[in-house]
């Protein structure tokens, strides 16, 4: 089972133009399958998931490369960080385009290992869960093409996608694309298998019930602003605690933290981030929600909207190989934006709502945002099917970006199991 992923075209660039190649992202969200159907006939590969490999990497690195030579895959690389000495030696001496392409799910080691070793000489990119476009086949060619879908005037077909359902199974490859799955087992054994081990290994936590009591505070705190303190009290740990898990929750790409807008026009503003969750399938689960009328219909409805949508931004930009440039904005007294986007010199704001009908009073914020910025781009992204007016200046979009109108498919046939 195969889907283009978004990411495909900037990987491909980058190895026709650097000697290596990085993709990093959080375990089983494709990247092995992915580089193996793009460089499966022209590199071989090796996994370092194997204790034996590693072993005989640790102890003859420099023969280890010897009888691997490029062009090779090397998959989770941050279990062999040895190797990136040998790596800069050989790139060093052999500029040719594409002879490495690494692999990489613990952000922190493998990213220390390539700043140290590979600076300059190697692409880093990354691999996020499934986006709602690529499940439908709908190609996202450039952030100026996006942009213009949701916030212009053109017209745009957009694909219905079912918020509940997208929230219930989430956008990693098993789970979403396997409908005969049992999601609730699969997210138990991730959390268990990958993530909680991820995590020992670089933190060497010995208390995995806490950590896993820290997971679920934070997953009730996605879509939100964070409060480290309070997240801290509630787990029942320091701070400094507090801070170094999710640092690395965050290097692992199990979540991201957006900042807030850096300007206040004359208000008074909160200066804490959001904490949000890169998969709101796995957020859901940790919050021991597993029917889609309990999500639509419970307390974190809201929260966990503002989740996905929050989340297909992000993804969004990744897939072009860009980082992500978005913010969030409030003021004290109320007054606030749940998504400012900054792309090429302009400002696009947006509200999330769970509604299925929206009125002009769920563009509130957003009117009063224009009247205080002066920016007039805005919508808010709910679950209607098409695009629709609200008030000037404002519209009502599907929570999701897959609008398909002039949007050709990526060329790059991509795999999603990984």
């Amino acid at each position: 089972m195969y889907r283009n992923r978004h990411l495909a075209d900037a990987i491909e660039r980058a190895a026709r133009t650097f000697s290596a190649v990085v993709v990093t992202g959080p375990r089983q969200c494709g990247k092995t399958t992915l580089l193996r159907e793009l460089f499966g006939k022209t590199h071989r590969y090796v996994t370092f998931d194997h204790p034996d490999v590693r072993a005989r990497t640790a102890a003859d690195p420099r023969g280890f490369l010897s009888d691997h030579p490029a062009p090779a895959l090397f998959d989770e690389i941050q279990h062999a960080p040895q190797l990136l000495h040998h790596l800069k030696t050989d790139i060093d001496e052999h500029r040719t385009p594409g002879r490495w392409v690494l692999t990489g799910s613990q952000g922190f080691p493998l990213m220390a290992g390539v700043a140290e070793s590979l600076a300059g000489r190697v692409a880093v990119l990354r691999l996020d869960p499934f986006s709602v476009a690529e499940l439908a086949a709908v190609a996202v060619t450039s952030m100026d093409d996006l942009l213009e879908r949701v916030f212009g005037a053109s017209p745009a077909s957009w694909v219905r996608q079912d918020l509940g359902a997208w929230i219930l199974r989430g956008g990693y490859p098993e789970p979403c694309l396997r409908q005969d799955l049992d999601a609730r087992l699969w997210f138990a054994s991730y959390v268990d298998t990958y993530l909680a081990r991820d995590v020992r290994d670089l933190l060497e936590i010995g208390d995995l019930v806490t950590f896993q009591n820290f997971l679920g505070m934070c997953a009730a705190r996605s879509g939100r602003l964070l409060n480290m303190a309070d997240l801290a009290r509630d787990v029942g740990i320091a701070p400094t605690t507090a801070r170094r898990w999710l640092s690395v929750l965050q290097t692992s790409q199990i979540v991201h933290l957006v900042q807030p807008w850096h300007e206040n026009f004359g208000k008074r503003i909160t200066k804490a981030p959001k904490l949000v969750f890169l998969d709101v399938g796995l957020c859901a689960w940790l919050l021991g929600l597993h029917t889609r009328d309990a999500i639509l219909h419970g307390p974190s409805a809201g929260a966990l909207a503002e989740t996905a949508v929050i989340a297909e931004w992000i993804k969004a930009f990744r897939s072009t190989g860009t980082e992500p440039r978005i913010w969030h904005w409030s003021a004290h007294g109320g007054t606030e934006v749940d998504l400012v986007v900054d792309w090429n010199g302009r400002r696009y704001a947006i509200e999330v709502k769970v509604t299925a009908t929206p009125t002009p009073g769920h563009a509130e914020s957003l009117r009063r945002w224009a009247s205080i910025s002066g920016v007039q781009s805005g919508v808010v992204a709910c679950q209607v099917d098409q695009p629709h007016s609200l008030i000037p200046g404002v519209r009502a979009v599907p929570w999701h970006l897959a609008c398909s109108a002039g949007i050709a498919g990526t060329s790059s046939p991509a795999a999603v199991r990984g």
